[in-house]
């Protein structure tokens, strides 16, 4: 099983690479953890996609922790990574999007993947979680979903993407751009819509198959060749997923992930995360350092 981590970001909010924030008790990075869960649930191959100036930092560092039976691929998520056939000219300094990014794996991935943001802590649990699916043969897709009130920042306002669900079936997931608490309720002050805090929330840790690969190089394809969107816009993963769904190419499960989220979109995010990972060890939850 793989864990894909995307570590491509630039952290303009939270003013640094916050992938590469010393956060952990012996100054960990806050993806360790994603990787210690993952490798604790059996998960043999780790995939980390970051920008191309990090490469080697990263593979060196991580090589020297991780356990050697543990197969580690550090990958450039670069502009000029295009499908086969296809040029772009023009000039873009961002990214072509998380779809691209978990795109740039396609060789070196050939089974069902977990995917996750590096700047994000999901909790043991998930991961436990994301291993039985996996283990369970099944065919579908996943979502590991979040409380929605759990997700928020006492920092500012936070985009989430709200899951409909039936059952354990996932409908879609829509993208609320300015969430906050207020008073019982939470509200989207971009909309004015309000939710009860307790609707399932995607944090972007989703369990995919090979599929994807072909479905992302497609939607590239029709991307690359509408000037507009080139300019302007980027591949978004969970858009990618949706489409699928909404196809009926896949079926696609929203597990509750049964643990605890937090990130660190904001600089002030900083300190409670310290806080909770070092808790997290003190309560043996985490050996310390992380990797002996």
């Amino acid at each position: 099983m793989t864990l894909l981590l995307m570590a491509a970001g630039s952290g303009s909010r939270y003013g640094k690479l916050k992938q590469f924030d010393e956060l952990g008790p012996k100054e960990e990075f806050l993806m360790e953890f994603a990787i210690y869960d993952a490798i604790k649930n059996d998960f043999n191959q780790i995939v980390v996609i970051t920008k191309a100036e990090n490469v080697h930092f990263l593979h060196e560092y991580l090589s020297e922790r991780l356990p050697k039976n543990i197969k580690l691929d550090v990958l450039a998520q670069e502009i000029s990574d295009l499908p086969a056939g296809i040029a772009f000219t023009g000039e873009r300094k961002k990214p072509w999007g998380t779809a691209h990014a978990v795109w740039t794996a396609r060789n070196a991935i050939n089974g069902p993947f977990v995917v996750i943001n590096a700047d994000d802590f999901y909790g043991q649990a998930a991961y436990k979680k994301a291993a039985d699916f996996i283990k369970s043969d099944n065919s579908a897709y996943a979502l590991l979903g979040y409380t929605l009130k759990n997700t928020l920042s006492e920092h500012g306002s936070v985009s989430r993407g709200v899951c409909k669900v039936s059952g354990d079936n996932l409908l879609s997931v829509e993208e609320r751009l300015k969430l906050v608490q207020k008073g019982q309720i939470v509200l989207d002050e971009d909309t004015g819509l309000e939710f009860t805090g307790d609707e399932q929330a995607s944090m972007n840790f989703w369990i995919c198959r090979p599929s994807i690969f072909a479905k992302i190089e497609s939607e590239f394809k029709i991307f690359l060749n509408d000037d507009e969107r080139i300019a302007n816009s980027e591949l978004y993963l969970p858009f990618m997923i949706q489409e699928m769904l909404q196809a009926k190419e896949i079926e696609v499960k929203c597990i509750p992930s049964g643990g605890d989220w937090f990130g660190v979109t904001y600089a002030s995010d900083k300190e409670t995360a310290i806080e909770s990972l070092q808790h997290k060890t003190n309560q043996g939850q985490y050996v310390s350092p992380l990797w002996n």
